[in-house]
């Protein structure tokens, strides 16, 4: 029987499933998404919600139990700074799990972990960044128009 059985072994140790787990929430914070297979991610995306809910309450004390599982400071300061204050409004939910096909190498099963959202912020920068580029194509067409000889 598997009673009270939970969790995910991932074929290591006690500290190597800690150490890579750590490493991966880590990961997703910084960059907010992490391509892994599937096992490793379903594994990690409980632990990734847990620190989305500290970063909400946002205490000394949440910071200070943040700070002890990620790996880096940079990235306790993005989790409390924008990603706290970004789902302050929504009560869980907050990664997604996107299955990608299998590796090319061993053919084990990928998928993405990323921040539910982080599209949107990606996704607006890039159109920001088109916009700019497209008001700084149309600056130029003018000088050019405005300065050359009259085209016949």
């Amino acid at each position: 029987m598997r009673h009270r059985v939970g969790g995910f072994k991932l074929k290591r140790d006690i500290s190597a499933r800690r150490a890579l787990l750590r490493n991966l929430v880590t990961s997703v914070i910084e960059n907010e998404r992490v391509v892994t297979t599937i096992t490793k991610a379903k594994a990690a995306k409980p632990l990734v919600d847990k620190m989305v809910t500290l970063a909400k309450a946002d205490t000394l004390h949440a910071r200070r139990q943040a700070a002890a599982f990620l790996q880096t400071q940079d990235a306790v300061k993005k989790l409390f700074d924008k990603i706290g204050s970004r789902f302050g409004q929504r009560d869980g939910g907050y990664t997604r799990i996107v299955k990608l096909g299998p590796r090319k190498g061993d053919g084990a099963e990928q998928a993405m972990l990323e921040l539910v959202g982080s599209e949107l912020v990606k996704r607006a920068a890039e159109r920001a960044k088109r916009r700019e580029e497209r008001l700084k194509a149309m600056k130029e067409g003018r000088e050019g128009e405005e300065g050359g000889e009259p085209q016949p």
